[in-house]
């Protein structure tokens, strides 16, 4: 069975994020860490996003950007505690949920997953993105009762089929796509709520 998609394929951010203005020395900060992780120059970027976050801890762009960071530098645990706590302070953003729940299913907390998943599409039920990942664990959590069904009965002769179509259907899936090109993936969540933070 596949893992639930690709984590550099899934860490996207949703087409219709909400716009803010922001003054131009905040807006200065985001562009330098961008280029930072692109760069490949992971520990500057995190250094850069928190030295803006000590001046700014409310701004939920930097903190989703020190989430990719954290990931892309290994540190699950931590980019888990970054878009989590996203989550509590801005709920109506789905990317943090998104990304939340794509780092829960690598680690095999499908349940987690799927509660971030519907969290992310209550937040925007057009968030083509958490739908497909949402749909890619049903798959999962599917294969595992089918699994623990023939496993428990194996004399039924009803579950092989549906256990082979699943497991098909989970490995022959391409990851999921993302919503906008790799290149723009560290493009943060914009929330209108959180000019006035």
């Amino acid at each position: 069975m596949t893992v639930f998609c690709k984590l550099r394929n899934c860490l996207v951010m949703g087409a219709g994020a909400l716009v803010i203005v922001m003054s131009s020395a905040q807006g200065d900060d985001y562009a330098p860490v961008q280029q930072l992780i692109r760069d490949g120059r992971l520990a500057d970027a995190l250094q850069r996003a928190d030295l803006h976050l000590a001046r700014n801890p409310r701004d939920p762009q930097m903190a989703f950007l020190k989430g990719l960071i954290q990931q892309d530098s290994g540190r699950i645990a931590d980019a888990i505690a970054t878009f989590t706590r996203l989550t509590e302070d801005y709920p109506e953003l789905p990317e943090p949920y998104n990304n939340l729940a794509v780092l829960l299913a690598a680690q095999g907390q499908l349940e987690r997953a799927r509660s971030a998943l519907e969290s992310a599409i209550r937040a925007n039920r057009s968030y083509a993105v958490a739908h497909e990942n949402l749909g890619d664990i049903y798959a999962r959590l599917a294969a595992q009762s089918y699994a623990t069904s023939q496993q428990l009965d194996p004399a039924n002769t009803t579950v092989g089929p549906k256990l082979t179509l699943i497991r098909q259907l989970t490995t022959a899936s391409p990851p999921a796509r993302p919503a906008v090109p790799a290149t723009d993936r560290a493009r943060p969540p914009t929330p209108a709520a959180s000019a006035s933070r």
